[in-house]
């Protein structure tokens, strides 16, 4: 079981495994080893996710997120199996621990007095700033 939060556990067992050639530059080693990994997880067959959970992780995934509801993560930073292994079990964690943390609701306040006469202040300097601009009045 991998450890997500105190309350949300992964069993192992949820959690597929591909290892890919890695794209980019290395020379041989990325032509004839398979490092990168390709981790497959299943978000809505998972039993180990509350439904709270499962809705925000499923729109943080975002493009990471197949139409059949499996969050793939692609891992390929570093030179070993083992390590892009960490890797993408990490990334995993952390967008399940993000998901886990319900967002804050932002609570409308409304302006201070103090802030009120401000604006207004600021605006009447302006309005007669811009009144001086003009032709004078006695002309006319």
């Amino acid at each position: 079981m991998i450890s997500v939060t105190p309350r949300i556990s992964i069993d192992e067992a949820e959690i597929q495994e591909d290892f890919i050639r890695a794209s980019g530059p290395g020379g041989q080693n990325v032509n004839k080893l398979s490092t990168a990994v390709q981790l497959r997880f299943d978000v809505r067959l998972s039993p180990n996710l509350p439904d709270g959970v499962r809705e925000r992780l499923e729109r943080l995934a975002g493009r990471r997120m197949t139409k059949d509801g499996i969050l793939v993560i692609t891992a390929q930073r570093h030179r070993t199996q083992d390590r892009n292994r960490q890797d993408a079990r990490e990334r995993l964690v952390d967008l399940i621990r993000q998901a886990a943390d319900p967002p804050t609701i932002r609570r409308p306040t409304r302006p201070t007095f103090a802030s009120k006469r401000r604006r207004l202040d600021a605006k009447s300097r302006r309005s007669s700033l811009k009144d001086q601009r003009g032709p004078s009045r006695d002309d006319g």
